[in-house]
C-alpha cells in the first residue's frame, strides 16, 4: 500500500481503508463517498470539501499547547489567539471558525476596511480584535465605533502618522464625553531579527512594517502627550509565514520581550501583551526528504512561554499575555480540492492502438517480439534493445524507408516495452530506471484550474499532498504529470523525479479516478485568480452528527457563465440581447431550429466554466 507521505502531513486527520483515503473522524466516511453523493446532487466538475471538525481540532490542540505550557512553567500571563482573515475570507470558512472556536474566546485580525467589517460583525464581544496593516482616518475610525459597541479591539501602529490619526480621531470621538472609549493601541516593532525561507522579508529592517526604536520613543512621548498612554497594550511582531525552522523565532522573542519590558520599566504600565503574530509552519511535504518544518508545537509553545518569563523575571516585569495569529495551521488542513480526471494522454500508446501490417519492417516485428516475451530476467536487456530500435527507425523514418504507420507502431511498442519493464523490475529500482520513468510520465488532464485552486503553487512552487480517492491497496506505477483545463502552459504540477507522484493506470471512459489536493484551506482560495475566467468550485460543509452520521450542507455552487462576466463588468443583458438577436436574425435557421438553439443557448449560460466528466460506463 502506498500512502501518499500521509504519515508526514496528515496529522492523523485521514486513513486508508479498503484501498480508499477515509476521514478519521465519526463513522470515518470515504471522499469517494462523499464527492459521489454531492456529484449525484448534479454538481459536477472539481469539488472543494470543507471540515469543520479538523479547523476546531486545531484550535483546540492550539490553545491546549499553551495551556500546558503556561502549566508546566507556572506562567502567569494569558493565553489569546486571533484570525488573521487575510488567510481566508470565505464566509464558510469563516462562519464555522467562530462556530466552532465559542469556548475558546477566539477572535479575528483584520487588514483592511473590508475584513475589519467582518471582525466587528463576526467576533463575539470581548473576544479579541487586532487591526494590522496601513491605515486611513476612516478605518481607525471603524476602529472607535467597534471599541463603542463593546468589542475588545486593538489597533496596531504601523508608523508615526497612524498614532497621529488616532489622537485626532479620539478627540473627535470622545472630547464631549464623559467616559471616553478608544480601541486598545499597539506598536509593531521593527526588529533586527528577521525569519528564514520565503516570506523571511517580513522580519528584520527592510521589513515593510514596524517602527524603529527610535520611532518607539517618539510614539511612546506622543502617547504620554496625548494622555492615551493607559490605552498602549500590546507588542507586536512578525517574521514571517510559514516558518521552518524555530531559530529565528527564538532570537525575535529575546528582541521583543526586552523592547517590552523596557517599555514597561519606562512608565507604560499598562502595557500587557506581546502579540508574536503568524507563522506556526504546516507540513506540507509528502516525502521524509523534505520536510518542511523542524519543530513541533509542544517546542513552538514551550519556546514561547519560557523565554517570555526569563525575560519578565530578569527585567523584573510582569509576564505578559501571549497573543498569536498564526492562520496557517488553523485553516490549511480543514479543507479538501477533489479534481476529477478527465483523459489520460498517453492512454494511445495502447496495444489496441496498433496498427500491424501482414510484413511489418524487421525491427519492429523484433520490438513485438521483445514485448511479448519480456520477464523480469530479460527486462534490463531487451529494454536496452526497445531503445536502440526506436533510434534506429526514427532515423529511417526521417529517411523516407518506413511510414507514418511503421512510426507509430514504433512510439507504442517502445512505450509498452518501457511500462512493462518498469513493472517487472519495480523491486529492483536503478536511476536507469527512474530516468525512463520521467520519459514515459502520463499526462492526466485534471477538471481543474491551477490558477484559481492552487496559486500558491503556480506562484511559489509551494507543494501540495496529493492523491487518488480510492486503489491505494494497489501500488500506482505511472509517473504523473498533472495539466489542468486552463490554456496556459504553466497550468502543469510536473513529474520530478525528486518529488516523484505515480498515479494509475486507468481507462477514464470506464471508471472515474479523482485525486485530491490536501492542505488548501489557507490563502489558495481568497489568491486564486479567474485566469481563463474558471471560478471558485463549488463547495460544501461536510459536518458531523452526534451519531456520527455524515451531512453536506451550505452548497454554493460554482458561479455560471454570465454571473462571471458580470463580476467583469460586462452588461450581462446586452450580451444577452445580443446573442439572442443573432439566433433570431440568422437567416439559414428554421423558427423551430431557433428556438431549439435558444434552448441550448440558455441552459449553457446556467452552467460553470468547468468540463463535464467523461460519465463512466462502470463503477467500482
Amino acid at each position: 500500500m502506498k500512502d501518499f507521505g500521509l504519515h508526514i502531513w496528515g496529522e492523523e486527520n485521514f486513513t486508508i481503508t479498503h484501498g480508499r483515503v477515509c476521514i478519521n473522524h465519526a463513522t470515518s466516511p470515504s471522499l469517494l463517498a462523499i464527492t459521489q453523493c454531492v456529484r449525484q446532487k448534479g454538481y459536477k466538475g472539481p469539488l472543494l470539501l470543507r471540515f469543520p471538525h479538523l479547523i476546531a481540532k486545531q484550535i483546540s490542540t492550539l490553545f491546549e499547547a499553551f495551556s500546558q505550557a503556561k502549566e508546566s512553567f507556572g506562567y502567569q500571563g494569558n493565553f489569546h489567539a486571533v484570525f488573521p482573515l487575510k488567510v481566508n475570507q470565505f464566509p464558510n470558512f469563516v462562519n464555522t471558525l467562530m462556530e466552532v472556536s465559542t469556548p475558546y474566546h477566539y477572535g479575528l485580525e483584520a487588514g483592511s476596511k473590508a475584513e475589519l467589517i467582518i471582525a466587528m460583525s463576526k467576533t463575539p464581544l470581548g473576544a479579541p480584535i487586532t487591526v494590522n496593516g496601513f491605515k486611513d482616518k476612516e478605518m481607525i475610525a471603524l476602529c472607535f465605533i467597534a471599541a463603542k459597541m463593546g468589542h475588545n479591539i486593538t489597533i496596531t501602529i504601523e508608523g508615526l502618522g497612524e498614532l497621529e490619526t488616532i489622537i485626532s480621531v479620539n478627540q473627535e470621538f470622545n472630547q464631549h464625553h464623559p467616559h471616553p472609549i478608544c480601541p486598545k493601541i499597539g506598536l509593531r516593532i521593527r526588529l533586527h531579527s528577521s525569519g528564514v525561507g520565503m516570506w523571511a522579508k517580513s522580519g528584520g529592517y527592510s521589513s515593510k512594517f514596524g517602527l524603529t526604536s527610535t520611532e518607539l520613543l517618539e510614539a511612546y512621548e506622543l502617547l504620554k502627550k496625548a494622555q492615551l498612554l493607559d490605552h498602549l497594550w500590546m507588542i507586536h511582531f512578525h517574521i514571517g509565514s510559514q516558518m521552518g525552522d524555530i531559530s529565528p523565532l527564538k532570537k525575535a522573542l529575546r528582541e521583543a520581550g526586552n523592547i517590552y519590558a523596557e517599555l514597561k520599566k519606562r512608565g507604560a504600565t499598562d502595557l500587557g501583551a506581546i502579540n508574536i503574530g503568524g507563522g506556526l509552519a504546516v507540513e506540507y511535504s509528502q516525502h521524509d526528504t523534505t520536510r518542511e518544518r523542524n519543530y513541533s508545537l509542544k517546542e513552538f509553545a514551550n519556546d514561547v512561554i519560557y523565554l517570555m518569563q526569563e525575560i519578565a523575571k530578569s527585567k523584573n516585569v510582569a509576564e505578559p499575555d501571549i497573543f498569536t495569529e498564526s492562520g496557517r495551521y488553523i485553516a490549511a488542513n480543514h479543507s479538501v480540492l477533489i479534481a476529477p480526471v478527465l483523459e489520460l494522454f498517453s492512454q494511445e500508446y495502447h496495444e489496441r492502438g496498433l496498427r500491424l501490417k501482414a510484413i511489418n519492417p524487421p525491427l519492429i516485428q523484433e520490438l513485438h517480439d521483445l514485448f511479448s516475451t519480456l520477464t523480469p530476467d530479460n527486462a534490463k536487456e531487451y529494454l536496452h534493445d526497445a531503445l536502440d530500435h526506436m533510434e534506429s527507425l526514427l532515423t529511417l523514418f526521417d529517411l523516407g524507408y518506413i511510414d507514418l504507420e511503421d512510426r507509430s507502431n514504433t512510439e507504442i511498442l517502445v512505450n509498452l516495452i518501457i511500462k512493462k519493464a518498469i513493472l517487472l523490475l519495480q523491486d529492483t529500482p536503478s536511476d536507469e530506471l527512474r530516468q525512463l520513468q520521467a520519459r514515459i510520465q502520463e499526462k492526466y488532464l485534471l477538471n481543474f484550474s491551477a490558477f484559481q485552486s492552487l496559486p500558491d503553487f503556480w506562484g511559489l512552487t509551494q507543494q501540495f499532498p496529493v492523491m487518488p480517492l480510492e486503489k491505494l491497496d494497489t501500488k500506482p506505477t505511472n509517473p504523473a504529470t498533472l495539466w489542468d483545463i486552463s490554456c496556459d502552459s504553466d497550468g502543469e504540477i510536473p513529474f520530478r523525479q525528486d518529488l516523484p507522484l505515480y498515479l494509475h493506470d486507468i481507462d477514464v471512459t470506464q471508471e472515474e479516478y479523482f485525486l485530491a489536493f490536501f492542505l488548501t484551506g489557507a490563502y489558495q482560495e481568497v489568491l486564486g485568480m479567474k485566469h481563463n475566467l474558471f471560478t471558485h468550485p463549488t463547495e460544501c460543509v461536510v459536518r458531523f452528527d452526534e451519531a456520527g452520521a455524515y451531512h453536506i450542507e451550505e452548497i454554493i455552487e460554482a458561479q455560471n457563465l454570465m454571473d462571471v462576466l458580470d463580476d467583469l463588468d460586462y452588461d450581462t443583458a446586452l450580451i444577452d440581447k445580443s446573442l439572442k438577436q443573432s439566433i433570431e436574425q440568422a437567416p439559414h435557421l428554421l423558427a423551430e431550429e431557433k428556438q431549439d438553439i435558444l434552448g441550448k443557448l440558455y441552459l449553457y449560460l446556467s452552467e460553470n466554466s468547468y468540463l463535464k466528466t467523461i460519465q463512466a460506463q462502470s463503477s467500482e
